[in-house]
């Protein structure tokens, strides 16, 4: 057989990976309201499912470290001792069936309290329909959303905690790696950014200024899961605008900064990905169109980086660890569609990838 850089392994502290192909973290709104961020037998399924087809590595949807931190009402969570068994019991099965599992830690921010994509409703839920008041690194809504009140210093200095105290969580349900969620517009992402961060009060003010709210939450988990135990960290490397100082590229400056300082606090991979901050970015979208920010972070930083956004080919994921753009290429939609892409990939590349027992005598069909 050939070899494949797909189905290489990675070693990230104590962990090693048997493949760099990973589950990205998708949100499912689906825990209920009467059991809030408790995760059920969808989230069961839906993570069992890459699994059994062959992921290395799963990441799961954002979890909220407070409940006031969640993206929607239905959003999971692991802000209680309560929620950790429902945890263990889906890591459990994922690695009964060979597979590595994260868990992403969240704090939505100014972004919370919102009904899920597929709620006939849309915007902000208000207090009498089980939402709440968000809060933020200021007062500004983010677009039409309910507008947040602004933490204070206090508040903010007590988001590492929160971090930590639901890492050590995860340590107990059996995680093999946590990864903290810095993108997409949500709290450690607001405070990252000069469009939203505006304070002066020690978090904001200066790029070290309104790094410290994560870097102080890296530092935190750090202190509390094993020291064998991966620490990753998503980033949106640009917010697309224009009115940026530098615009893009001056995004990305300031991201491989940010890389820079989140290594030397022990983070273990930069997780790239962008947008997030702005309701209406423009962005310039197609196959692979985030790997050049991964690549650049690579380059300039020594720390291992995954890329993601609209990487759905196997010879296209192929290609981007073959040019030295990323370390391990995250992807989403293309797996929802096709759980067993890994066996797919794995054919069209010329690996031998074993299946699960149960579907072994698929070994001897020409399935793909």
């Amino acid at each position: 057989m050939a070899s494949s850089l797909l189905f290489e392994p990675l070693t990230l502290r104590g962990l090693t990976v048997p493949g760099r192909a990973w589950v990205s973290p998708m949100c499912q709104y689906s825990c209920s309201l009467e059991s809030p961020g408790v995760v059920g037998d969808w989230h069961l399924a839906h993570l069992q499912a890459f699994a059994a087809g062959g992921a290395p590595m799963i990441l799961t949807e954002a979890s909220a470290v407070t409940a006031e931190g969640r993206i929607s009402p239905w959003d999971a969570g692991l802000w209680g001792e309560h929620q950790i068994g429902p945890w263990e019991r889906i890591v459990s099965l994922v690695h009964a069936t060979g597979s590595r599992i994260g868990i992403q830690l969240a704090h939505a921010g100014r972004k919370g309290s919102t009904y899920a994509p597929f709620h006939p409703e849309s915007g902000s839920v208000g207090e009498d329909d089980g939402g709440w008041a968000t809060v933020g690194a200021g007062e500004a809504p983010f677009g039409a959303y309910a507008s947040p009140r602004a933490m204070t210093t206090e508040e903010v200095a007590a988001v590492p905690g929160a971090f930590a105290a639901a890492a050590r969580r995860a340590v107990v349900a059996g995680f093999d790696a946590v990864e903290l969620h810095a993108a997409h517009g949500y709290l450690l992402a607001q405070f990252l950014s000069p469009l939203v961060n505006e304070r002066q009060d020690g978090y904001g003010g200066s790029d070290q200024a309104r790094a410290r709210l994560l870097l102080e939450s890296v530092e935190a988990v750090r202190q509390v899961v094993p020291d064998s135990m991966p620490v990753l960290v998503r980033v949106s490397a640009t917010d697309w605008s224009p009115h940026t100082p530098g615009g893009v590229a001056g995004d990305v400056e300031r991201t491989v900064q940010v890389a820079r300082w989140l290594a030397e606090r022990g983070a273990d991979l930069v997780d790239v990905s962008s947008g997030g901050n702005l309701p209406d970015p423009q962005i310039p979208v197609g196959p692979g169109y985030q790997t050049r920010f991964a690549a650049r972070v690579r380059e300039e930083v020594d720390v291992p980086v995954s890329t993601v956004g609209m990487i759905t080919q196997p010879r296209q994921a192929e290609l981007v660890l073959a040019t030295g753009q990323a370390d391990v290429v995250m992807m989403a939609r293309a797996l929802l569609a096709d759980p067993r892409w890994w066996h797919r990939a794995a054919h069209q590349l010329g690996h031998d990838l074993p299946w699960v027992p149960q579907y072994a005598r698929v070994l001897d069909r020409h399935v793909y």
